[in-house]
């Protein structure tokens, strides 16, 4: 497969991820106000069990490597999920000095996103 096509399925998953981020960050501001950065945790946590599925349906081949490891992995879950939200989320706080509501953003996003990780992968994964 050549780099020009790896970098068009890129391309494709990341446009989906992008405005999927935007979508669900606006419900959440919509759903729950924005008191608390919940559009970066409901997105981290959300894609982080969508790698942990895709993980272990490559693992188990349920579906091939490629496309999918680039649409879904490097894409469009590199583009719904991202880690500068999530540290420049937690300057502002500790900035207003909410350090209560940044140490829970911080545990929450962390202890959530790995969870779901764990049981994305395990919902798939034969023993």
């Amino acid at each position: 497969m050549g780099q020009l096509v790896i970098l068009g399925y890129i391309a494709l998953g990341g446009a989906f991820g992008a405005c999927s981020r935007y979508l669900v960050s606006e419900l959440c501001v919509y759903l729950l106000g924005k008191g608390f950065p919940y559009g970066t945790l409901a997105v981290n946590v959300v894609g982080s069990a969508i790698m942990g599925l895709l993980m272990a349906a490559l693992q188990n081949e349920m579906i091939s490597a490629s496309p999918w490891r680039f649409i879904i992995g490097l894409g469009f879950l590199g583009a719904l999920t991202t880690f500068s939200t999530f540290s420049m989320d937690n300057v502002l706080l500790m900035q207003q000095g909410a350090f209560f509501k940044m140490g829970l953003n911080v545990f929450l996003n962390v202890f959530l996103s790995i969870s779901a990780a764990w049981v994305g992968f395990h919902l798939l994964i034969k023993n």
